[in-house]
């Protein structure tokens, strides 16, 4: 696929100008399994594994055509036909199998991984530190580290610490009501699309991730639906902009993106206290640093895997 820059010429409407991996349904499914299982881990990224595992740019893309499909039947014009031109654009062979396996691991998982977390929250950190450092590899190869300029170097550090800031901030405590639910809910949704962004970590923060997911595991209804809305609000807003930006500013996009995962590794360093105050490593930093790098060699082979595929396919 042809690479675009920053200011250049847009793809046609809903393409997020990103490369298209052509998939199964099998592999779909373990792959909505993979991003299930880090949206209960705060500090990763669903859309990081979403680049990993090369359908980044399908979920958005479809995403995109969802939610135009509904404004263009609540608004015209043409509003059915405009709706089902949108609705058949949609890659509902991958979309389906990657929300199924999404909510089996969500429900299967929440309880159990909640336990992790709480349990064995250094080796759970050291693990997903070098995953997501590994998957930084990801964003940065498709921006195309040849073409990259300063401003776009200034722009990813600028992101980088902006998000290294965010992670930082001590977590708080408020009710859970539905006029809290709703806005976390809403910006909790960027993990799905932003990589780097963590919506558990968020939760975290505002003290509402341990509510959530004993919500998930105990089926509370009304809590989850008020989340779903708010996730979906959410979601309209953040779908548009990003395709916008992936179509006009590809590039920058990506760079910022990258900065997002980098800036977000502050809230994966195994030793911290529980106000986010960092530590240096203890007496058992040795096995630490083991499970670290052995989960940033499997991404790094993911990544490599998802680059030779790219190759072959393009």
């Amino acid at each position: 696929m042809p690479q675009q820059h920053d200011g250049g010429a847009a793809p046609a409407a809903g393409s997020a100008a990103l490369p298209v991996r052509r998939t199964s349904t099998v592999g779909n499914l373990v792959r909505g399994a993979l991003i299930g299982l880090v949206e209960t881990v705060p500090g990763v990224s669903g859309g990081t594994v979403a680049l990993v595992v090369g359908i980044y740019a399908q979920l958005l893309e479809s995403a995109d055509h969802v939610v135009t499909a509904v404004r263009r039947l609540l608004f015209g014009p043409e509003r059915l036909a405009g709706a089902r031109e949108h609705l058949a654009a949609v890659r509902w062979r991958l979309i389906i199998p990657v929300l199924i396996g999404m909510a089996v691991a969500v429900f299967t998982v929440a309880g159990p991984m909640a336990a992790a977390v709480e349990n064995h929250p250094v080796l759970t950190r050291a693990a997903f530190f070098g995953m997501v450092l590994a998957s930084l590899a990801v964003p940065l190869r498709m921006a195309g580290l040849g073409g990259l300029r300063m401003r776009h170097v200034l722009a990813g550090l600028a992101a980088a610490v902006l998000t290294f800031w965010l992670v930082s901030l001590p977590p708080t405590t408020i009710s859970a009501t539905p006029a809290t639910i709703l806005p976390a809910a809403a910006v909790a949704v960027s993990a799905l699309m932003l990589p780097g962004l963590s919506g558990s970590f968020l939760l975290l923060t505002v003290g509402l991730y341990e509510p959530t997911l004993q919500a998930v595991d105990q089926r509370d209804v009304g809590y989850l639906g008020i989340f779903a809305v708010g996730m979906v609000l959410g979601g309209i807003v953040l779908v548009k902009v990003l395709t916008w930006l992936l179509a006009h500013h590809r590039r920058m996009t990506l760079v910022v993106l990258a900065g997002l995962m980098l800036g977000a590794l502050r809230s994966l360093w195994p030793w911290q206290t529980e106000s986010r105050t960092l530590l240096a490593p203890d007496d058992a930093w040795l096995g630490v640093l083991s499970l670290g790098l052995a989960g940033f060699v499997v991404v790094g082979l993911l990544v490599a895997l998802d680059a030779r595929l790219a190759r072959r396919q393009g």
